[in-house]
């Protein structure tokens, strides 16, 4: 009989979560369970310490404080643009690479997502942190199967076209897989 795979970078797990702010509020949550790679870009290295050694079945719940997820918040990523250098139809939740073309803000970091904050008669409020940045996450998660990872998954990073990962999870209110 051959024994269980354990998870162990590099492989694939197959995970369902539950993900609350530390108050108890619903960010996401994964019913149907999607693929990770573990080892890669998918997961945050907390994640991966909690899942390492376990296998199909294991389920556990991680508290991550902001510098093991998203990171702390940090204002000086937050900064007003003329409104009249953005499109007409701008609105709440636009997201731009980089400060939009006509920033008068040039120092801003270029490799950063923006996203419109508040929107003015006069300006936009634009923000380069993460939207779940500087808070407490609670993440419940159950491992659904464990399998070797493919050479192609190991060398992309992750999984398939990188569409689902627990790191690049958008603003609440918003789909996340």
């Amino acid at each position: 009989m051959i024994a269980p795979m354990q998870i162990q970078a590099p492989c694939v797990v197959s995970l369902s979560w539950r993900l609350e702010d530390a108050h108890g509020q619903l960010i996401d949550e994964l019913t149907e369970p999607l693929e990770f790679l573990v080892g890669g870009d998918d997961l945050f290295p907390k994640v991966e310490e909690a899942l390492a050694g376990h296998g199909e079945g294991h389920e556990t719940t991680l508290h991550l404080e902001p510098e093991h997820a998203f990171g702390d918040y940090d204002a000086q990523l937050v900064f007003f643009e003329e409104r009249s250098i953005f499109p007409e139809q701008v609105e709440v939740g636009m997201r731009f690479e980089g400060p939009p073309p006509g920033s008068t803000t040039p120092d801003m970091p270029a490799d950063v997502i923006y996203s419109v904050t508040e929107v003015y008669d006069t300006h936009v409020v634009l923000d380069g942190n993460h939207p779940l940045a500087g808070i407490a996450l609670v993440l419940q998660m159950k491992v659904h199967a464990v399998r070797e990872a493919t050479d192609e998954e190991i060398e992309n990073g992750g999984i398939g076209d990188g569409e689902a990962s627990l790191v690049d999870l958008a603003p609440p209110g918003t789909t996340l897989h």
